[in-house]
């Protein structure tokens, strides 16, 4: 089963269970998570093919989707769900396909299309560092920021670095295989899913744009939008407080 990290202990609300986008890991949610943990339970986990997770030669939503719904099968009883990124489609494909296991869902900064751009850029740059070289973060960092076009992912793709055991926690071939597969979105899955479902987004984002509604609203017909001022595709950690307080504000207006 995926690595979980928890936070807080069980209440009458529903937990809460936090998926994460690409080259992320359940870690780059704590501070968030644990605030949030003051009225419920919640529970991060590491994808497959990062983290603490298990490794596998696969990496599509369907899959994905499975690999949540174990964890949640673990809790009390259904779940609300958060996921950014690819965590949201991961948490999308889990709403439409096992809809009894998921009490509301938050997707941030992503919609149930396939995008164009790529992000295989990052994981060449990963494979750049020569990990031998490395006896602190700065030394990596030092090798990968001059690879990668936003300094602000040089931190949090180091947060995933294991200077110990020289290595990323990731499943760089597995990602880079399947790099097309997490870029789009599983045709197969039909909808609806019919319970509330959030789409909470930067203002500085283009992930989530007025032509992709007609798709979303056809899948998650009780959709609601909204947007975080000043906060880019990373919405969590340009604006942690605003995000933090949207997302407490509809759980909690949801019941």
């Amino acid at each position: 089963m995926l690595n979980t990290i928890t936070h807080g202990t069980p209440t009458d609300a529903p937990p809460l269970l936090i998926a994460h986008g690409l080259y992320g890991s359940g870690r780059n949610w704590g501070v968030i998570a644990k605030r949030l943990s003051d009225e419920r339970h919640v529970i991060a986990v590491d994808m497959r093919n990062h983290g603490h997770s298990p490794w596998y030669d696969t990496h599509s939503y369907p899959e994905l989707a499975r690999d949540l719904a174990e964890v949640i099968e673990t809790l009390d009883g259904p779940a609300d769900v958060l996921g950014h990124s690819m965590g949201g489609k991961a948490a999308m494909v889990l709403a439409l396909s096992r809809p009894e296991l998921v009490t509301s869902l938050t997707v941030a900064d992503i919609a149930p299309v396939s995008y164009g751009h790529s992000q295989i850029q990052y994981i060449e740059a990963m494979r750049k560092v020569d990990l031998s070289r490395v006896e602190k973060r700065s030394d990596a960092a030092a090798q990968l920021a001059p690879l990668v076009d936003d300094p602000a992912l040089v931190p949090f793709f180091l947060q995933s670095l294991d200077i110990k055991a020289q290595r990323w926690r990731f499943n760089l071939d597995t990602l880079a295989r399947d790099m097309d597969k997490i870029l789009s979105f599983p045709a197969e899955i039909t909808g609806p899913y019919e319970g509330p479902t959030l789409f909470l987004s930067g203002t500085e984002s283009h992930y989530v744009t007025q032509e992709y509604r007609p798709r979303i609203k056809e899948l998650f017909p009780a959709a609601r939008f909204a947007k975080i001022p000043g906060a880019g595709h990373w919405l969590h950690a340009d604006k942690p407080r605003e995000f933090e307080a949207a997302v407490r504000g509809w759980l909690n207006a949801i019941g």
